[in-house]
């Protein structure tokens, strides 16, 4: 039996606002204003994400996997929920300074995150070059930086917890696992377009005009 990936992170994320108030409910946080943000950011965000998946497809998820692989694919993205179980568990609220911070950050992180995915859909539906322009022109892979921001604003509101230390570790273990070898290919494929050479000078690698 084989799945595409497309089913599972779609499953995942349309299941996180579910997951969230069974939290809160289950740990009797209804009155915790921290975890009711942390559910219409993450919440919001899953439902988004399924979203743009039927409107504006990646491709790159319809590649299919095994049923050991598609458990193991569900289990690592369930470690995203790593904030809602230490803010519910906990019972933490975190300072105002903070979650104006997450909202701010998660905001701008949707902004890049669906904006770029939406240009690249409609320019490789019409054309078949390399993109230069809009949010691509900032940097190479501004999808991959809005998401970034996107779990940074999520992991902020954990910050001022004791466990601070492990969304941080279950993000970057992704960043440098999946992310960036996913960028690095993505650039070694587009290598193949001559003015690509001059475009990777001019842009930033993921962090618009910084890094």
């Amino acid at each position: 039996m084989r799945i595409k990936q497309k089913y599972i992170i779609d499953f995942s994320k349309s299941v996180t606002w579910i997951t969230v108030l069974g939290l809160i409910c289950y740990f009797n946080q209804t009155e915790n204003i921290t975890a009711w943000i942390y559910f219409c950011l993450h919440g919001s965000y899953g439902i988004m994400w399924v979203m743009k998946s039927n409107i504006f497809p990646d491709k790159s998820w319809e590649k299919k996997a095994n049923l050991p692989y598609a458990i193991f694919i569900l289990f690592c993205l369930m470690t995203y929920w790593s904030p809602a179980f230490i803010i519910t568990m906990q019972g933490h609220e975190a300072s105002i300074n903070v979650i104006v911070a997450s909202v701010i950050i998660f905001i701008f992180g949707v902004f890049y995150h669906f904006t770029s995915d939406m240009q690249k859909y409609i320019f490789l539906k019409h054309n078949s070059g390399l993109m230069t322009e809009g949010l691509w022109k900032q940097c190479r892979h501004p999808n991959y930086f809005g998401e970034l921001l996107i779990y940074t604003g999520f992991l902020l509101l954990t910050i001022e917890t004791n466990l601070w230390w492990v969304p941080i570790l279950i993000l970057g273990a992704f960043v440098l696992s999946i992310w960036i070898p996913g960028m690095i290919r993505i650039d070694k494929s587009l290598s193949r377009f001559e003015e690509h050479k001059e475009y990777k000078k001019k842009t930033a690698f993921i962090i618009p005009f910084i890094f």
